[in-house]
């Protein structure tokens, strides 16, 4: 069983950034990947970024790519999420998840555990 905790929301203009840290309980953290999700009103829930059990490996959504960068501390047990360049566009709930190790997924079916979302609000 892993719990997962989100902060680091919050309401910024475009242009600025935000970090997101989700931390995880348990201590089996290190052994599963993790992805950021958002889900924007009205709209599905859609991958952002995620990373492998160990770092080596990330994926990005296109609408994130070279804006955003996630990362991991396994010896926190916490995954962030950098946020630069804020759009409007990426104004949505943000949603941390944890999935068994094996190759990256972007499909929210291949995430055991969610977080509860932590709210990102991008000003014009």
């Amino acid at each position: 069983q892993v719990q997962l905790v989100e902060s680091g929301g919050g309401l910024v203009q475009a242009g600025d950034s935000l970090r997101l840290s989700c931390a995880a309980s348990g201590r089996t953290f290190s052994t599963y990947n993790m992805g950021w999700f958002r889900q924007a009103p009205g709209k599905e829930r859609e991958p952002v970024a995620a990373i492998s059990w160990g770092g080596r490996n990330t994926y990005y959504a296109d609408s994130v790519k070279g804006r955003f960068t996630i990362s991991r501390d396994n010896a926190k047990n916490t995954v962030y999420l950098q946020m630069n360049s804020l759009k409007p566009e990426d104004t949505a709930v943000y949603y941390c998840a944890a999935g068994r190790a094996g190759p990256i997924s972007v499909t929210a079916a291949a995430y055991n555990y969610w977080g509860q979302g932590t709210q990102v609000t991008v000003s014009s």
